[in-house]
């Protein structure tokens, strides 16, 4: 009697989950048709020196062996790449908390302040690229002509090697509106009363900012640290469009180089290499980052 109940709700069980799967099938092949396969593709082309304008021949690893052992240009496309993800993407981060903070203060005009902060974020890069090298530029740039009517040296900010990394900074720095929307976010969810305890107890402003602003924004800060650092790993437009990789191949990151082998010189095999490589190269890095999270984020449940 127990079976024969049970077969009814079996029956109703399978086809709650046929349904789900029907309704959320469109996801499925999107994700199959535009993730996986795209993925697969990758990393068969990887093993193969393809150039779009002939079949595809398998060499096995040896795009990956020219990429670890024979290409000369890896060493400095690597460095810039760790020097961006390491210095512009905390850097951006520090700023955009910083910022948020200012915000969120009592200020007069506060709303205002705060959509003048995040519309260079929803600015086409194209837009910003081009404002950008109109104010930079050593020959008519906004900037460098108010320098040599005041009678100084124009700055090649974007033409000397040493300065073209932190130019891009600043660029990148004023470019956080997302992550001050966030950390705004954040913000409002410190309770107060820890505040009012705090000065109470004789704290004053720093203290409380580093006692409990900060702690209490370390899960927003993970999440920016996360996508700051898959960004900073996968950084195109600005030094593309300001730029094109120099001077020098000082802003020669990674995902230039990557763009430069598959569509320039059309060597779509070694270009999947280097993608792959990429990929590999932030899942461990988001992984580190998530594992060592447990000793600096503070969760208010802990």
């Amino acid at each position: 009697m127990d079976a024969k109940r049970r077969m009814p709700r079996l029956h109703t069980e399978q086809a709650n989950v046929i349904k789900g799967l029907l309704f959320i099938s469109p996801w499925i092949l999107g994700f199959l048709l535009f993730g996986v396969f795209p993925i697969g593709s990758a990393f068969y082309y990887s093993l193969t020196q393809y150039d779009v304008v002939r079949p595809a021949q398998f060499i096995g690893f040896g795009n990956y062996a020219e990429l670890f052992f024979h290409d000369k240009m890896m060493g400095t496309v690597t460095y810039n790449t760790l020097w961006w993800v390491g210095i512009a993407v905390p850097l951006g981060i520090v700023a955009a908390f910083l910022m948020a903070n200012l915000l969120n203060s009592d200020a007069r005009g506060r709303s205002v302040y705060r959509a003048l902060a995040f519309v260079p974020s929803v600015v086409p890069a194209v837009v910003s690229a081009t404002v950008w090298q109109w104010l930079l530029s050593p020959r008519y740039g906004l900037i460098n002509s108010v320098l040599i009517s005041a009678g100084m040296k124009a700055i090649p900010f974007l033409t000397k090697p040493e300065l073209a990394k932190p130019t891009l900074t600043v660029i990148h720095l004023w470019a956080q509106g997302g992550a001050i929307v966030i950390f705004l976010a954040a913000l409002q969810d410190v309770p107060r009363s820890l505040y009012d305890a705090a000065r109470v107890d004789g704290a004053n402003g720093w203290q409380q900012l580093w006692h409990i602003t900060v702690p209490l924004c370390t899960p927003a800060a993970l999440f920016m640290l996360i996508t700051g650092i898959i960004g900073g790993f996968q950084s195109f437009a600005f030094p593309w469009l300001l730029t094109g990789g120099g001077p020098v191949n000082a802003t020669r990151f990674y995902s230039l180089y990557l763009y430069e082998n598959a569509f320039q010189v059309f060597r779509m095999g070694y270009a999947s290499a280097l993608a792959w490589v990429l990929f590999l190269l932030v899942v461990v890095v988001s992984i580190i980052t998530f594992r060592t999270s447990t000793r600096w984020v503070y969760y208010g449940a802990d």
